[in-house]
Parts: C-alpha cells; sequence; structure tokens
C-alpha cells in the first residue's frame, strides 16, 4: 500500500508586510489561495489540511466546495511555526509524510508535487527538499513516522529549520526545472511582479489546474 501523503497549507498570517490577506489576493481567474489548492488537489495527495488564523473565516469561505479540511491556529500571531505545529497535530494520526506548502506561492505547480510525493513513496529519504540550481524552495515533504515526534520537540525560535538541516544523510534534494519554488508573496510590488509573470505565462486564464490541461 502507498505511504499517505497529506499537505498541510499555512494561510493563517497576518500578511503585515502586504497589507492585507495575501490568501484572498486575486492570482488570474482565482484568488491565491485558492490557485494552491486547486493545484494540489490534482496533484495525487491523501489530504488537505488548510491551517487557519487571521481572518480564518473569510478565508475558510473563499474555498467553500473543495474537499480539504482546516484546523484553526488559536496562537497564529506566534508564527508560522505555531501553524506547522497545528496542521501536523491534526494529520499526523492519518498521514506518513507531510508536504509543507506555504499559503503564498500561488505559482506551486502539479509536477513538482508530484515528483516529491513519488520520491517519498519509493522511500527514498525521509526529508525531501525541492532544490533550483543549488538554492532550497517549498514545499519540503516530511516523514513524519521518523520524524513526527521530533517536530514538537523544537523549540520553534528556528522554526523548522534545525529538522531540515539536522539529517543531511536523510535529506533528498530533488532537483528541479522550476525557479518558482524559491519565490513567495510578501509584499505588494513582489505580488505585482508575480502577477505579471504569471499571466505572461499563462495569458488571462487561471494558469495552473485549468480543467482543460493535461
Amino acid at each position: 500500500m502507498a505511504l499517505s501523503v497529506y499537505a498541510v497549507v499555512l494561510a493563517a498570517g497576518m500578511s503585515a508586510r502586504m497589507g492585507s490577506p495575501k490568501q484572498l489576493l486575486p492570482f488570474g481567474s482565482k484568488t491565491v489561495l485558492q490557485r494552491i489548492i486547486d493545484t494540489l488537489l490534482e496533484s495525487g495527495l491523501d489530504g488537505i489540511e488548510v491551517v487557519l488564523g487571521h481572518q480564518a473565516e473569510e478565508v475558510r469561505k473563499s474555498l467553500v466546495g473543495r474537499q480539504v479540511d482546516f484546523c484553526l491556529n488559536r496562537n497564529y500571531e506566534k508564527g508560522m511555526f505555531s501553524s506547522l505545529l497545528c496542521g501536523i497535530s491534526a494529520i499526523r494520526s492519518l498521514a506518513d509524510g507531510a508536504l509543507i506548502v506555504l499559503g503564498d506561492q500561488p505559482q506551486i505547480e502539479e509536477k513538482v508535487v508530484r515528483q516529491l510525493v513519488s520520491a517519498f513513496r519509493e522511500k527514498q529519504k525521509g526529508i525531501l527538499v525541492p532544490v533550483f540550481k543549488g538554492h532550497r524552495g517549498h514545499p519540503a515533504l516530511i516523514d513524519l513516522r521518523m520524524y513526527g515526534e521530533e517536530i514538537f520537540q523544537l523549540s520553534g525560535e528556528n522554526g523548522i529549520k534545525p529538522l531540515m538541516r539536522g539529517y543531511p544523510e536523510n535529506t533528498l534534494e530533488l532537483e528541479v526545472e522550476e525557479e518558482w519554488i524559491l519565490r513567495d508573496i510578501d509584499t505588494p510590488e513582489v505580488y505585482r511582479s508575480e502577477l505579471k509573470k504569471d499571466q505572461e505565462r499563462w495569458g488571462s486564464e487561471s494558469g495552473p489546474g485549468r480543467p482543460n490541461e493535461l
């Protein structure tokens, strides 16, 4: 039986540098978060857990009709690590592996997700990270059977980095051709830049995940 992989989508942040919730910004014909979720839904995952926090109800309503589960991080003001713990807590009894997905990376593509999931199910390594020209990016995939307990023992001061950098012998740096793994959306300037790149690549359509795409 194939190893089960759930996505943990970190969508609880306050978007302080953006000035408005990044998850709800338009990106093509969808919102940033809708774009992410629709790509994940087509990527061969066993489940998707969306971590809510800031403006939780608005974010939840934006995903009505999509097959996802939610957990509410009441400590979202403490930062991303608290959201990670919330998401991992929700799926750890269900999933062998957790794909950690940023809630502000709408450029995410099915191809890279499938590459990571396939490598994990082939039992290549316990920590898998996409790499573009020597630089690590997102999303990353973690074997919860090996490292689930350790995640909860971390102080959180440096996020999950001590785990991600602590086991080089059991880490697969998966070389990919997609430079977007290095980019997320933090500021209005970056948002506008990413919108332009997306429109140049996909035109005015909604981008990856359109029904007529193979």
